[in-house]
């Protein structure tokens, strides 16, 4: 077959939507494109501009989502020469969203960043009609398929001060796995914009069935009360707090409201927002939320010496029993994918931990006797975890190794959380131990490269001195991939991380590693054990926009991640010249603190699970790899795959 410049296909448009659909949407079932458009009339609810939102399921399974906000604009666009809802709706990248100046305050803390939304919509739907209204007109526009089937009309006159949207979309069948939207889902997702948004009427009719209306007065204490099927053992506390104007950490406007509550017994309630947005696999946020949640708590305790000798409390100590629904307001987050159900953004962390430990540390002294029994549900549940972690560490006794000098330990005791990581080189490895959680997270740095175990056999193997270590230190022997799981028993670390620099002689150490574990400590692989860490490549210095924008650092993995950070800071109005750019040559380059926030903690990092590969498929590949006998045919696949080996510059 040719090689040619023909053979290079270019999809233009919403092309790439239609050719690639699971790239930006679930294909589960179209409820996600079609709550691109809900998010869209809830983002002018939170500007203000919004009082009622009504979805409406018709009989030929089109959905229309209409509300009473400002009305898409109609006008020519100044550069591509096209009306403006035609923009919306036919590009990707492309709408108010990105427009981040305080005055546009509609979009300032907006859930839809990716810029693809209703676009999307557009592209999977076999027809999609749009009808505007404002500026004392009514006016309408068709799409089929992504294209313009109708274009903009004005149909006539309306009142001027009237305005609003309403989208109506049919679904593509062919592109969702069911063409159905399920009903539940469609509730829970509209019930939850009426309890973060108080006042907002939210209506869902379904012709034929039934009408529902949600419109809470009291917001999130109200729902998060209606919720709870145990007994709680305080009253719930919510509140909301946001940064002011001139505040040196945060963009003004930016926060949290939330309400918590602790349950003796029942089932758990749950809930997480960003900027509307639900993000059901939770996120930083949620971790901010545990760490204030833990910091005031501890802090109630030691106050009121409240905590037996001995006694250490964690984060799932004190949340194991709790309740909560949490909604953050957050400039420019970054989700998990374009179905947002994730919340990544490091900034998000500090935010929320920021803005609630205080108010948190203030209702629990005020509230004393909720605050003890809220407390005391933590003892019990540290002490419950202590207990079971010397359960564990007494099947361990048994032929005890002395741990290697090097080895710089945790002091928890619970295997399941614990943590090792297997760092390249002395000086990243004093940089990890400066910057770790001492806790739970042990260090244990290597000297040069691992040697190649793929051809030793396993009696020989602790003849080496890293090797040696490493089995110490996990408390394991080799074995092979028939072993029972029980030779797992001794196991010392939940996670065995392998930490290396992102170069050429990194990679070169995680395959040795690799190797290692495949070859001897099977097991280690195929229960999850074994992790890669994944250091930023790139730091990008973003200067800050005024008083209401601070300094960012910003990380990128890779080459192609630091061209998308670089294209999402160009759109948001910062000039490419302004943005300092550096490059990582190794993890010991890193300050404790960069190492933590990008590599090491766990509200913020990005592991990749190893995971335990077809036997058949696998060994002859290794062979070839790892093999002393298998030059020739190492230079002869080399030679035939050299192209897929890319470098990042």
């Amino acid at each position: 077959m040719s090689y040619t410049a023909e053979s290079i296909a270019v999809l233009k448009g919403l092309e790439p939507v239609r050719h690639r659909p699971g790239m930006y949407t679930r294909i589960d079932c179209p409820l996600h494109i079609i709550q691109e458009a809900i998010d869209n009339a809830a983002d002018e609810a939170l500007g203000g501009f919004c009082k009622r939102i009504t979805v409406t399921l018709h009989a030929d399974q089109s959905v229309s989502v209409e509300d009473d906000g400002r009305g898409i604009p109609v006008e020519i666009h100044p550069l591509e020469q096209v009306p403006t809802v035609e923009v919306v709706f036919t590009r990707l990248h492309a709408g108010g969203k990105f427009n981040k100046d305080e005055r546009e305050s509609a979009y300032r803390f907006s859930g839809g960043l990716h810029g693809v939304g209703v676009s999307v919509t557009n592209a999977l739907s076999t027809r999609l009609e749009v009808e505007v209204v404002r500026d004392g007109g009514r006016h309408r526009m068709a799409f089929a398929g992504g294209n313009v089937l109708e274009p903009l009309q004005r149909l006539g006159d309306a009142p001027k001060r009237a305005s609003g949207t309403r989208v109506r979309a049919w679904p593509d069948a062919s592109f969702f796995d069911s063409p159905l939207i399920p009903l539940p889902q469609l509730e829970r997702l509209l019930r939850s914009k009426a309890l973060l948004l108080p006042g907002l009427q939210v209506v869902l009719n379904v012709e034929g069935g039934a009408t529902s209306e949600w419109c809470f007065a009291d917001g999130m204490l109200q729902y998060l009360s209606e919720q709870i099927d145990g007994e709680m053992v305080a009253p719930v506390f919510s509140g909301e707090k946001y940064a002011p104007r001139g505040d040196e950490n945060f963009p003004v406007g930016s926060g949290a409201a939330w309400a918590i509550c602790w349950t003796a017994d029942g089932s758990l309630a749950r809930e997480s927002y960003v900027n509307l947005i639900p993000t059901p696999s939770g996120g930083t946020h949620e971790a901010g939320l545990r760490q204030a949640t833990l910091d005031a708590v501890k802090s109630f305790a030691d106050h009121h010496a409240l905590l037996p000798k001995g006694v250490k409390l964690a984060a799932e100590d004190v949340f194991s029993r709790a309740s909560f629904v949490l909604a953050v307001r957050m400039l420019d987050p970054s989700f998990q994918g374009q179905t947002k159900e994730r919340l990544n953004s490091r900034d998000a962390v500090a935010l929320v931990a920021r803005m609630l430990r205080d108010p948190l540390e203030l209702w629990l002294n005020e509230h004393p006797d909720a605050a003890k029994k809220i407390t005391d549900l933590a003892i019990r549940a540290a002490q419950a975890r202590t207990r079971a972690g010397q359960k564990v560490e007494k099947r361990k006794q048994s032929g005890v190794a002395i741990l290697p000098g090097k080895l710089s330990d945790c002091q928890s005791e619970d295997t399941r959380r614990n943590e090792i990581f297997l760092v390249e080189g002395d000086s990243a490895g004093g940089s990890a131990k400066s910057g770790r959680d001492k806790e739970l997270q042990a260090i244990l740095p290597l000297r040069g490269k691992v040697l190649n175990t793929w051809e030793v056999d396993a009696g020989s193997l602790f003849a080496n001195r890293e090797v040696h270590d490493i089995a110490v230190a996990l408390g394991i022997d080799p074995h092979p991939a028939s072993a029972p799981d029980t030779v797992l028993n001794n196991l010392r670390y939940g996670k065995v991380v392998i930490m290396t620099d992102a170069d050429v002689d990194g990679s070169h150490i995680r395959v040795l590693l690799c190797t290692l574990f495949y070859r001897h400590f099977p097991k280690l692989i195929a229960s999850g054990h074994l992790y890669f860490a994944q250091p930023p490549l790139f730091r990008l210095d973003v200067p800050g926009q005024g008083k209401n924008r601070p300094p960012r650092k910003l990380y990128a993995l890779d080459g192609d991640e630091r061209l998308a950070t670089l294209d999402r800071l160009r759109l948001e109005g910062i000039k490419p010249e302004a943005i300092a750019i550096s490059r990582f040559k190794g993890l010991g380059e890193m300050n404790p603190e960069q190492l933590w926030e990008t590599t090491m903690s766990p509200d913020t990092r990005r592991l990749m699970r190893i995971r335990m590969p077809g036997s058949e498929e696998a060994k002859p590949v290794m062979q070839m790899l790892m093999g002393k006998s298998e030059s020739a045919g190492r230079r002869a696949w080399m030679e035939d795959n050299g192209a897929l080996i890319g470098a990042d510059i």
